[in-house]
Formats: C-alpha cells, sequence, structure tokens
C-alpha cells in the first residue's frame, strides 16, 4: 500500500488563516502561507472571533490556492487533507473544517481532523527530526502546559496554567502600558531598553512542587504598579520599560523552575537521548527561548526549539500531525466537528479558564 506522501493543511483556530503543504517523505514543507489579521482587530485591543470567522471564511480558499501554488502543485497531486478541528475560536475552526469538507467531497480525497495542539507538539518531529519521547513546553496566546510526547498521539499531560496562558498575559500587560498588540513582540521589544530588577513583581506557584503555573496575578500586579507610577494620566517610557522588562522576567523565572520540575519527572522514563522541546508563540520570546535552552544544557538533554516561523500558528505542522494520523490509517467522515475544547491528554479533563486566544484544553 502507498503512503499518503503530499498532504494539504488547514489552519484556522484564532486570527491566523493558513494553508500549506508537506512531504512526509521528507518531511519538508513545500509551502507555508500564513495570512494575519492584526489590522482587523487592532483598534479592539485583542482578537474579536466574530471578525476572526469571516475572515477566515473569506480567506482561506486563497490561501488554499496559494499554498497549492506556491509548492507547485494542484489538488490533483495531493494524497490527503488535514484541517484543525479544534480546540480554538469555535467559528473559525468551523471555517476551517467547512473547507476541508468541501475539498475532500470535491475530489474523493481522504482527510482527518487534528487537534491544534498536536501539531504544535509535533513541530520538533517535523523540523528537528526529534525521536519520541520528548518533553514539550507548549506555550502560546491560549495554552501552556508541559507534555511527554510518547508518540504522534500519545501525550501525557503533566501541568499547566490554572487560569490565564503567558501570552494572554503578554497581551494583557501591553493593553495596561499602552503598547500596540499583539503584546508579545511589544513587551519584548520595551523590555529590551527596562531594568528587570526595578520592581518586586509574584512568581505564582513557585513554592509548589508541581507543575502547575498561573499569571494572571503577574498581570494584576503590573496593573497595580502601572496606576501608583501615573502623573496626570501619563506614564513615564522609562517606566513602562522597566515594567516590560520585570513582566518578562518574571514569566522566564516561572517557567524555568516549572520546566526543571517537569524534566524531572519526565527523566523517570529514562529516555535513551532527553530531549527538552518548546513551541507556540510564546517561544518566539528570544529571553524565554535562551533560558529553557540553559535548562536543557545543565540537565544534558537535547533542546529543540522551532523557527520562528513555526512557533506561531500556521498549517505546515497541522498537515505533518494530519500525515502522520492519515499514514496509520485514520480517516475522518463529513460527520467531523469543530470543537472548542480538546484535550491531548484524553485521561485528564480541561485545563482550567479560557481567554481571547481560544479555550485551554
Amino acid at each position: 500500500m502507498t503512503l499518503p506522501r503530499y498532504i494539504l493543511g488547514l489552519e484556522s483556530s484564532c486570527d491566523d488563516t493558513a494553508a500549506s503543504v508537506v512531504d512526509m517523505d521528507g518531511p519538508t514543507v513545500l509551502s507555508n502561507v500564513v495570512w494575519g489579521q492584526n489590522d482587523l482587530h487592532r483598534a479592539f485591543g485583542g482578537v474579536v472571533p466574530e471578525i476572526a470567522a469571516r475572515a477566515h471564511a473569506e480567506k482561506m480558499d486563497g490561501a488554499v490556492e496559494l499554498a497549492l501554488e506556491k509548492a507547485g502543485m494542484t489538488l490533483a497531486d495531493v494524497d490527503g487533507i488535514a484541517v484543525t478541528a479544534g480546540p480554538g475560536l469555535i467559528g473559525g475552526v468551523l471555517s476551517g473544517v467547512m473547507c476541508a469538507k468541501g475539498l475532500a467531497a470535491t475530489t474523493g480525497l481522504p482527510f482527518v481532523g487534528v487537534n491544534h495542539l498536536a501539531g504544535h507538539a509535533l513541530t520538533p518531529a517535523l523540523t528537528d527530526g526529534l525521536a519520541f519521547p520528548y518533553l514539550m513546553l507548549l506555550v502560546s496566546g491560549g495554552h501552556c502546559q508541559f507534555l511527554i510526547v510518547k508518540g504522534p498521539e500519545e501525550f501525557t499531560r503533566l501541568g499547566g496554567t490554572i487560569d490565564d496562558a503567558p501570552g494572554e498575559a503578554f497581551d494583557k500587560t501591553a493593553r495596561i502600558l499602552g503598547l500596540p498588540q499583539p503584546g508579545g513582540p511589544s513587551v519584548e521589544k520595551a523590555a529590551q531598553d527596562g531594568d528587570a530588577t526595578r520592581f518586586t513583581l509574584p512568581r505564582p506557584l513557585l513554592d509548589r512542587d508541581d507543575c502547575n503555573m498561573s499569571f494572571s496575578g503577574l498581570k494584576t500586579a503590573i496593573l497595580r504598579t502601572r496606576d501608583s507610577l501615573m502623573t496626570d494620566n501619563t506614564l513615564r517610557r522609562q517606566d513602562r520599560d522597566d515594567l516590560c522588562a520585570g513582566f518578562q522576567a518574571a514569566v522566564v523565572d516561572v517557567l524555568t523552575a516549572k520546566t526543571r520540575r517537569a524534566l524531572s519527572i519526565y527523566m523517570e522514563l529514562e529516555p535513551q537521548t532527553p530531549a527538552i522541546a518548546v513551541a507556540g508563540g510564546v517561544a518566539a520570546n528570544e529571553a524565554i527561548r535562551s533560558a529553557l535552552q540553559d535548562v536543557a544544557t545543565q540537565a544534558g538533554a537535547e533542546f529543540s526549539a522551532p523557527p520562528l516561523a513555526l512557533c506561531t500558528d500556521n498549517a505546515a505542522m497541522i498537515a505533518y500531525a494530519g500525515g502522520l494520523r492519515l499514514r496509520s490509517g485514520a480517516r475522518d467522515g463529513m460527520d467531523l466537528s469543530a470543537r472548542p475544547r480538546w484535550p491531548l491528554d484524553q485521561s485528564k479533563p480541561s485545563m482550567l479558564g479560557s481567554g481571547k486566544k481560544g479555550a485551554k484544553a
């Protein structure tokens, strides 16, 4: 039996409309089209689900056409279709699922729904050929959790955020301090000129010997500190930069401390080649990547972080994860549902809370 080789992936779980073609025999990313929506949401200070869903419905067909063109292919060359079926903003997820169903019905191609988080979690296998098992810190706008990735569809969750995800906290901190969205890059840039030691900010849950995290209290501390610094309803630029630096340092401290804890649990599996991977939009933050790489080095573990273009939401990771499912014989039918929540570790309940960037899982 010939295994599916060329996979078309679709991603629309939040505010990026994405399509990609992946050659599973490499694996090689042949095209990776991502159309953002920052201009549509900027005036609202965050992602508006209804606007995002409408934009996905309008743009997905064009993204697919461009992805095929960049790959030098047509639909006749594709062997299967993969689409994000959750978790995420339900209107956006539904737009992608309906497009995939339409393509499958028209072409007769097999298609599968993919857990968006599995896409992120499997990206190191796509980009670096990382062997299972490995420890994954998935850290993004709507999610933050530690996973032991044992196989393409076998994940054990060790812990995660009990409230805001780090990406949410970055976005909310940017709004509090009057910085533009998306908040992650804005806060990171301002932090470069700030003094991270000036303000005493909380490092929640570091006193607990588990892998759970909390970032809501840190965001609230930024708000209260900002209010104490305001003069004539104005925040000095240096105060803003110092707050950004302090906030970023606190996030780094929490993530590194909890990564050490997760690493100790993962190492009990006695993996032949210990490895730590980080993925998700917040993994694009250089301070966080550097700190996690130091943790890996100190533990004698390999460190893997995807290229920046594959850290944020993209369809290449969906195509790859879906390709693995298709190669194992998995198929979905026209009854595939869009899911706002979808935990990777089915033995555990969804993480608490939900945010602008999507439901926890």
